[in-house]
């Protein structure tokens, strides 16, 4: 077992199964040595969908808790991708969009849920570059939305 795969076991980590893209579009590109990964919508351990308005519905620990979702969907496609993590270099950038209250202003806040899980998971080589971004709305309604580039060997 690998080195990443021994932390997901440790961690007590399930990755979730890397769901097929629903529009005109492909869930992962590698072009040279960047692997692209589409926007991951927040759904839970039960791949229900987790929506509301983060500072409406939803408070900052459970937007938190959509991205860190987010953040495994994205290392699940990454695997798929990839065939095994240890492939992953290293986590180039990160796109969060947080469905969002007028009023909500922790978008970063938020979105470092998806942040923390990939540290967490790749260590050092999980460290990105990041845009946390507020919207008016979602596909399906859901509260996060977060995209993500990786570097791969």
């Amino acid at each position: 077992m690998s080195e990443i795969e021994n932390k997901i076991k440790e961690l007590n980590i399930k990755l979730p199964d890397p769901k097929p893209p629903v529009g005109a579009y492909v869930a992962t590109k590698i072009v040279g040595n960047l692997l692209y990964i589409s926007g991951q919508i927040s759904a839970d351990e039960n791949l229900n969908l987790i929506k509301g308005k983060v500072g409406e519905e939803l408070n900052l620990d459970q937007g938190y808790k959509a991205a860190e979702r987010c953040g495994l969907s994205l290392l699940a496609h990454a695997k798929k991708a990839c065939g095994d993590l240890e492939k992953i270099k290293s986590c180039v950038k990160l796109t969060g969009y947080v469905n969002s209250s007028n009023n909500f202003t922790d978008q970063p806040k938020v979105i470092n849920g998806a942040s923390d899980i990939i540290v967490k998971i790749l260590g050092d080589k999980g460290m990105h570059t990041r845009a946390a971004v507020s919207v008016n709305s979602l596909p399906l309604g859901v509260a996060v939305e977060v995209d993500g580039v990786f570097e791969i060997k």
